[in-house]
């Protein structure tokens, strides 16, 4: 998913200065398990990290999308 993660980049260039420092991920309960979960459902960093972030998108259905076979750019179309 990491070729997915890296295309969802290109496709929203404008999220990149929103990633938090892997540090502030650490330091953050609830967006360390968020990004944990999303990576864990085969989200590369960059779709986990904007995800995992963003707390207004419902964590089940990100999961979901990529279970069902919706490719990570997409989704990331989707949830954002």
């Amino acid at each position: 998913m990491a070729v997915a993660g890296a295309a969802a980049a290109r496709q929203h260039p404008g999220l990149e200065a929103t990633l938090p420092a892997p540090e502030q991920i650490a330091r953050d309960p609830v967006v360390s398990w968020r990004f944990d979960q999303l990576a864990r459902a085969g989200y590369g960093r960059y779709g986990a990290l904007v995800l995992s972030e963003r707390l207004g998108v419902d964590l089940h259905t990100a999961v979901e999308l990529l279970r069902n076979g919706c490719p990570e750019a997409t989704a990331l179309r989707i949830l954002l």
